[in-house]
């Protein structure tokens, strides 16, 4: 096989056509066992595959289709699926050889005929196609049905009304009943492309066709399994019995050596837990996903970020999976930056009492690492478990200030950033530390950590004796520094005052800085502020001090989680670009489909509050036509009645489930009443006559993007997390 390769290797150099369309004529005459033709097409095929334009050959080329020789024909084959497209005046002439192969004896020439053919999204090549493949698609030869199958694909991208007709979407249907894996996988894959797309019909399992499904997983190949446990979110179990019982068996598929296939199955197990009322299942079920997530980590780096990602992920929404794993996620001297980080924030997210002081020590050592970004964030998630652990904040603290000490800039900066959040988490417990931090004043030159040290300055200015000093020198800059910094030091300015209001210095520093405000700064916001405050200090001093010293309250770790009707939606994408991102592959992919939760009675009443509703995208209105030049049209010409784009688009509610056609209401529910979506019951606002815009209320209604979406039930709202922890 190595030597094959080493030879053919000769053939990757550039050629000239009329070379080789020499080679080919010479071969006709004198080319017994075809040894010639094979030589010359081996070097076509490698320009082309070099990306040299081998099109001029055309009509040579196709002479060879005729030739018994399988490898020969294969070439030809992958010549025409290059250059197929380009040709559609001469790509007649190869169709009698497509159809001739098409009744070949032998399955492969029999497969590799349609698959070049659907490949060919010509209309004259699609309509010779349509017959055979009819035919193809009950082959007796399993490799040839599964070929049909992804052909049915190829045959709805080119022509999807004219698939329909055929009958070709039902026949795949049928093939998920076929008795072959192979077949079975190849059937999910193309009717899973056919409902991916907006135009394309609703693909749903019901259970019995579900169950088949996962049957023939043992035969599928990786590939295979991977497409049919996809699948499987298509389906919406109706009782918690039938979600449970379907868990149970995909949970073996947890033990796959295949990276994917595992991660597909955990990103099914998730979806069906929400449907799951046994929580000693569902607990069961987290206790199963940890290993092989764990054994992921033990992969190159790449395949550990991927891990990674989908981790952080899948603990927001279920903690208890990877709970007392910790110590997996300590990061080692030989990790990529990318995969420390990640580490660094699943370190923190998994972060609680009884952990706390190993996570700590841990973080430590990272500060003393040699990569600055790197210390920077191990510095921040100091900072940050120290908030979210409460038991841990005394060490917290006294570590921020060890790594004070060394007087590191940047680790100087971070710690001052974090403290800052500290003194909001806990107030008055840890305000003794503020002479440590006025002393490293010097070192701050970010305007994140300059920033967070005059709120420190304003905040405590009543505690800190030399206050009006210290920022009299910060204020100096003013005029030089970022917007960051300048609000800062205007609202710590006003604290001084309305602290020390009978202070000289105060009273010339809120002077100096309240006019530089209102009348050298450009920046908007600042300009604002600077008013408010100078309206409200000269009005009413006493209202000026219970507005800005007001009371507020404790930051959280609240701001931390994803919401979690996104979290929900998130986790359907496990294992794709999607759980990289953390966004949906609709926002940042071109006509990729969304996936949300069904509403059925057997969801989660926790899910079901935060329930995301996912509607297919309408297609764009009918073109809209303005009467007259505009502005200047004449009051006589009537107005042209407004186009409804709702009685010109086709219904979306109209697309048929392919495999539970009588499941009304699922369909009904899939689209939550957005075919409504232009508001008939609304007040319509009368029209002035021969209004040259009147037609033009649905100029803009495909741009669905930009619609204000309703907003879901917040974080604060709801208290029931007990689906968090089975």
């Amino acid at each position: 096989m190595s030597s094959q390769q080493g030879q053919d290797a000769k053939f990757f150099q550039r050629g000239k056509i009329e070379e080789f369309r020499a080679e080919l004529q010479a071969a006709e005459s004198k080319d017994k066992k075809y040894q010639k033709r094979k030589t010359v097409l081996k070097k076509i095929v490698a320009n082309i595959t070099m990306g040299n334009d081998m099109s001029p050959l055309f009509h040579d080329v196709i002479q060879c289709i005729g030739t018994p020789l399988l490898e020969i024909k294969k070439m030809v084959y992958l010549y025409l699926v290059s250059y197929g497209r380009l040709k559609p005046d001469q790509i007649h002439m190869v169709i009698p050889s497509f159809l001739q192969d098409c009744n070949d004896r032998n399955p492969l020439i029999r497969a590799l005929a349609i698959r070049t053919m659907a490949y060919i999204p010509i209309p004259v090549v699609t309509e010779a196609l349509s017959d055979q493949l009819r035919h193809c698609i009950k082959d007796r030869d399993p490799y040839v049905r599964k070929t049909a199958a992804i052909c049915v694909a190829k045959v709805y991208v080119a022509d999807a009304r004219k698939a329909e007709r055929a009958g070709f979407v039902e026949m795949l249907r049928d093939m998920l009943l076929d008795s072959n894996a192979t077949v079975v996988a190849n059937a999910v894959a193309a009717l899973s492309e056919i409902g991916d797309r907006q135009d394309g019909v609703i693909f749903r399992l019901n259970l019995t066709v579900a169950n088949k499904l996962i049957a023939s997983l043992g035969e599928s190949s990786e590939w295979g399994q991977i497409y049919i446990l996809d699948s499987l979110l298509r389906f919406v179990p109706e009782e918690h019995s039938e979600a449970e019982m379907m868990g149970e068996r995909i949970i073996v598929q947890l033990q796959h050596a295949n990276s994917a296939v595992v991660l597909t199955a955990i990103k099914v197990l998730l979806y069906l837990m929400n449907y799951m009322e046994n929580r000693r299942l569902i607990e069961h079920i987290c206790k199963k996903m940890g290993p092989p997530l764990v054994a992921l980590l033990s992969s190159g780096p790449e395949v550990q970020y991927v891990t990674l990602r989908n981790i952080l992920l899948i603990i927001q929404r279920r903690p208890t999976v990877l709970k007392n794993d910790v110590k997996v996620f300590f990061c080692k001297y030989n990790d990529p930056i990318y995969v420390k980080l990640a580490k660094l924030e699943i370190m923190y997210r998994l972060a609680r009492e009884e952990n706390a002081q190993e996570v700590l020590t841990e973080l430590e050592e990272y500060a003393s690492e040699v990569d600055i970004d790197f210390v920077r964030k191990s510095v921040r998630s100091i900072g940050r478990l120290a908030i979210k652990v409460e038991a841990a904040a005394d060490n917290c603290i006294q570590s921020l200030l060890t790594l004070i000490e060394t007087k590191v800039t940047y680790v100087v900066q971070e710690a001052v950033i974090v403290i800052k959040d500290i003194f909001r988490r806990y107030p008055g417990k840890y305000e003794g530390i503020i002479p440590t931090l006025c002393e490293n004043l010097d070192a701050l030159d970010e305007p994140e950590s300059k920033a967070a040290m005059i709120w420190i300055l304003g905040q405590f200015a009543n505690r800190i004796d030399n206050a009006d000093e210290l920022l009299d020198d910060l204020v100096y800059s003013f005029l030089d520094e970022s917007t960051e910094v300048q609000l800062a030091l205007l609202t710590a300015t006003v604290k001084l005052f309305i602290y020390k209001s009978t202070s000289d210095t105060a009273k010339a520093l809120v002077h100096k800085v309240l006019k530089w405000a209102t009348e050298e700064i450009d920046n908007p916001d600042l300009r604002d502020r600077g008013f408010i405050y100078w309206r409200m200090l000269a009005v009413n001093p006493s209202l000026a001090q219970e507005i800005v010293l007001a009371q507020k309250p404790a930051i959280t770790t609240d701001s931390d989680r994803m919401d979690r009707g996104a979290l929900d939606q998130l986790l359907l994408h496990t294992g794709t670009l999607g759980s990289i991102y953390h966004k949906n592959p609709e926002t940042f992919i071109r006509n990729a489909a969304g996936r949300a939760l069904v509403d059925t009675p057997a969801l989660n009443p926790s899910s079901r509050a935060v329930l995301i509703p996912l509607s297919r995208p309408h297609p764009p209105p009918a073109t809209v036509m303005v009467q007259g030049p505009g502005p200047i049209e004449p009051p006589s010409i009537p107005p042209a009645e407004p186009s409804n784009p709702m009685t010109t688009a086709p219904s979306e509610a109209g697309g048929q489930d392919l495999l539970d056609v009588d499941d009304a209401v699922v369909r009904a529910e899939n689209y939550d009443g957005e075919a409504d979506v232009d508001g008939e019951d609304e007040d319509e606002v009368p029209r002035k006559a021969g209004d040259p815009y009147a037609n033009l209320d649905n100029a803009f209604g495909g741009y669905l993007a930009d619609k204000p979406q309703p907003i879901g039930r917040g974080r604060g709202e709801s208290t029931n997390f007990d689906d968090l922890l089975p």
